[in-house]
Order: C-alpha cells, then structure tokens, then sequence
C-alpha cells in the first residue's frame, strides 16, 4: 500500500512540474534551490587526475592536446616521452583524503554548499563508475569512492549542503 501511495505522488508531482524547453530563454526561467539562492559563500570544486601535475587547471588535458605551449614544454621537461594523459590515473593517489576532515575545513570556513565536479570532461569519475570501467576513483588512483565518502561526512556533519 505504501509503494502506491509513493507511486501516486510521484507520478502528482510530475504532472504539476513545470516543463521546460530546450532553449536558453526557457531553462533560466528554473528558480535556483532555496539552499543555493540563499547562500552567501559555497564552494565549487575540481579534482582528478589533472590535479597531478598540477599546472593551468582542469582543462589540463585539453589545453596539452590543443597545443599549449606552457603546457607541451612543462611535459617535455617532467615526463618521459609518449607519456599519456591517462597515466596520471594511478598517480592521482588521494593519499591524504579524509572526507570528514574536508566536511569540517569547509563548514569552518563559512560556506553553505559544496559542489565536488564529480566527473569533469575527462570522463574521469570520482565514484565507483559502473560504466566507465578502469577510468574512476575506485578503479585506478585513490581505489575508493571519493563522492560517497564526501557524501557520507558532508551528510553527518549537517553544517553544508553537499551537491
């Protein structure tokens, strides 16, 4: 009897969402959650693989194979030659992660939110993918599923909205 009543308001919910178009002007028109339109401070977050070498930014990957000086000479200069972007997989090690450490450092620091960049334009993932075999934080790197364990402290600790 319960899974019907969720059923039905699941299925009321639906029929009373506001449907939007695939269009710029249709999609700005979505109010933003209360927890974020409030917020004064949050914090968004990038990490992978491309933290490993630790130079430019996420588009690390992106701006190497486009070209970039900076980035070709800093590779020439730091990796034997023919190395590739995903051999930082097993270097991105996450040796001193601690999620409940991270859950305290940012609640200190006065933000509502949180917003780890899960999977960025890698196709890294930084929980244990089922479809993405061998290139996720469980498979190759940390071997343990950084969103989860972000998920679980951020959870717990109750102090910031974690997204």
């Amino acid at each position: 009897m319960f899974q019907l009543y969720l059923r039905c308001v699941f299925l009321l919910h639906l029929a009373t969402c506001k449907k939007y178009e695939p269009t710029w002007d249709s999609l700005d028109t979505r109010p933003a959650p209360l927890w974020y339109d409030e917020a004064k401070f949050g914090i968004f977050m990038h990490w992978g693989p491309y933290s490993v070498p630790g130079l430019v930014s996420e588009w690390f990957w992106a701006y190497w194979k486009s070209g970039n000086k900076e980035i070709g000479d800093f590779m020439k200069k730091n990796y034997p030659p023919g190395f590739q972007y995903q051999e930082f997989g097993p270097m991105f090690k996450a040796e001193f992660f601690n999620a409940t450490d991270w859950a305290h450092i940012v609640a200190s620091s006065g933000a509502k939110y949180f917003v780890l960049t899960s999977k960025h334009h890698d196709g890294f993932e930084n929980w244990p993918g089922c479809r993405n075999f061998g290139w996720n934080a469980k498979d190759v790197g940390p071997k343990r599923d950084v969103v989860g364990e972000l998920s679980e402290a951020f959870t717990t600790d109750g102090k910031v909205k974690f997204g």
